[in-house]
């Protein structure tokens, strides 16, 4: 018997809540922030600070486990 089956009933799928919280589906792929923008902001340098001010589309070897995390978005 698989071990997704107990009962009679399969159980749910459920979403990854950390991964959930981090990435945002679009049409192109999966969203996420840019990292060092929490503290320290004073000794960081004005390039560092602007390009990290967008999001980012998550790369396409990383895409696939994202999905799995993900599977309802």
């Amino acid at each position: 018997m698989p071990r997704a089956y107990r009962g009679g009933k399969t159980t749910k799928l459920k979403s990854n809540r950390g991964a959930a919280k981090r990435f945002r589906a679009t049409a192109n792929g999966f969203k996420c922030k840019g990292a060092k923008r929490r503290h320290q902001m004073t000794c960081k340098t004005t390039k560092m600070k602007r390009q990290a001010r967008g999001g980012f589309i998550v790369r396409d070897e990383d895409a696939g486990r994202i999905e799995q995390m993900l599977p309802f978005a």
